[in-house]
């Protein structure tokens, strides 16, 4: 298997010989070109490899090479091939941006050990780029949720007529489990999308700041109101706002907030002046909103106009077929933020993952993929706590052996970017067998490719 392609360019024809032969024994592959202008009309951004060139050809020199190598892509290393004390040569390719230099007659070794490190620079910058361009597209309106088990289905099942449509929707779930992503995505997919995505934690703000936080004031309002503030219903017009932890608010606030929703209308704290809103409210809670209206803790009234549609945020251990590629979506956003490597899980580690109870849902499991990126496999076994042996004692062993199975093909298939072929060779497995227990696990290879 090649680990990566050279391409040599050198004017005399017995030194190329010399260097196809040298490098294919090493298992690297080459490609050997008389000048200079043929070898570049076979570079583009994508060029996996490097370039190594001599230094003295007629017409387009070494320099000039790496000139316009530069100016393809300064990302592909290139190697200058210099005759022997030419070090004036070397030092100005050096300053132009060249990779290396090497002194002819070369050491074998020495070139086969450069050749290698510039191939893994080369691999590691079109990783990162391609990590970069991938962040940039999660950062875009698009498919935030991720996950393909039964519960996330029905999640998205319920998600999808609601998304054209301004009904007000109550998220439910456990801290952490992805109700701002829903949110987000809810927003992002439906036509206020280029309008404003406004969220504000109600547990977080103050008792007696959320009022001005969510409709704003006028100057001199109160103590310490110096100017006019624009509140979050406003901010939020033709868009949406999203309110996390509703349960949080205050009883008295709730009476507001329920004429708010009803009219569509908000008055500025020292006004007396009511101003239309068109936004869509999503609300989210922890607890069991109805349970907390029955004894007096939250306003029935309110909780009944929040309800108009609710959804159910599956807690990540009633959904663990989605931890190794949620894992592998968080690790490819962690590795283009710290510009490291991405490095796939094997099967073991996913099924320690899936074995996990997380009880920090999916917040706790992207933050163990941020370490993972960071620290390395190490991350994985760092405290018992952490990453604890919970094999969850409701499941039985034929479900726990399907998980495993679904585990070790989603790593495998991350890890080799859809490649059936590659596939078959890590797992040890023939075609149809593959296809087969990718069919029953209900896994497409397109859903891994980069």
């Amino acid at each position: 298997m090649s680990h990566g392609a050279v391409l040599f360019i050198d004017d005399d024809p017995d030194i190329r010989q010399v260097m196809a032969q040298t490098l294919a024994l090493e298992d690297l592959e080459v490609s050997c070109l008389a000048d200079g202008a043929t070898a570049l009309a076979r570079l583009d951004t994508e060029f996996p490899g490097v370039v190594l060139c001599d230094y003295n050809m007629p017409g387009m020199d070494g320099l000039a090479v790496l000139r316009s190598v530069a100016a393809i892509d300064p990302d592909i290393p290139v190697i200058i091939l210099t005759g022997q004390g030419d070090i004036s040569t070397a030092v100005t390719a050096m300053q132009q941006g060249a990779y290396d230099f090497i002194e002819k007659p070369f050491d074998h070794d020495e070139l086969i050990e450069l050749l290698k490190r510039a191939l893994e620079k080369r691999r590691l910058a079109l990783e990162n780029r391609n990590l970069k361009a991938q962040l940039r597209a999660l950062a875009r309106p698009g498919p935030r949720l991720v996950g393909e088990s039964p519960a996330m289905q029905r999640v998205m099942a319920t998600i999808d007529p609601l998304l054209d449509i301004s009904a007000d929707i109550l998220l439910r779930g456990e801290t952490g489990a992805g109700k701002d992503a829903v949110a987000r995505y809810i927003h992002e997919n439906s036509p206020r999308r280029n309008h404003n995505f406004v969220a504000i934690n109600c547990g977080a703000v103050p008792e007696n700041l959320i009022e001005s936080e969510l409709f704003g004031h006028e100057a001199g309002a109160f103590t310490g109101a110096d100017k006019r503030r624009i509140g979050k219903f406003e901010h939020a017009h033709q868009g949406t706002l999203f309110l996390d932890e509703v349960e949080s608010m205050p009883l008295p606030l709730q009476v507001k907030l329920l004429r708010v929703i009803e009219e569509r209308k908000v008055e500025r704290l020292g006004s007396n002046t009511p101003l239309d809103v068109d936004v869509r409210i999503i609300t989210a809670s922890k607890a069991d909103l109805k349970q907390l209206s029955d004894q007096g803790e939250f306003r029935a009234d309110l909780y009944y106009r929040l309800n108009v549609v609710q959804l159910e945020i599956p807690a990540l251990r009633e959904r663990k077929e989605d931890i190794p590629m949620l894992f592998h979506h968080f690790v490819l956003i962690a590795a283009a933020r710290y510009d490291r490597e991405s490095i796939p899980l094997d099967a073991a580690q996913a099924a320690r993952l899936m074995q996990h109870s997380w009880p920090g849902n999916v917040r706790e499991l992207r933050n163990l993929a941020e370490r993972y990126v960071l620290l390395g496999p190490a991350a994985l076994a760092e405290s018992p706590d952490q990453m604890g042996a919970d094999i969850g004692g409701r499941q039985t062993l034929a479900e726990m052996t399907d998980a495993f199975e679904r585990a070790a093909l989603v790593s495998a298939l991350n890890a080799c970017q859809g490649s059936i072929k590659d596939t078959m060779l890590q797992l040890g497995l023939a075609r149809k067998t593959l296809y087969d227990k990718m069919k029953k696990h209900g896994l497409d290879k397109a859903d891994f490719k980069e």
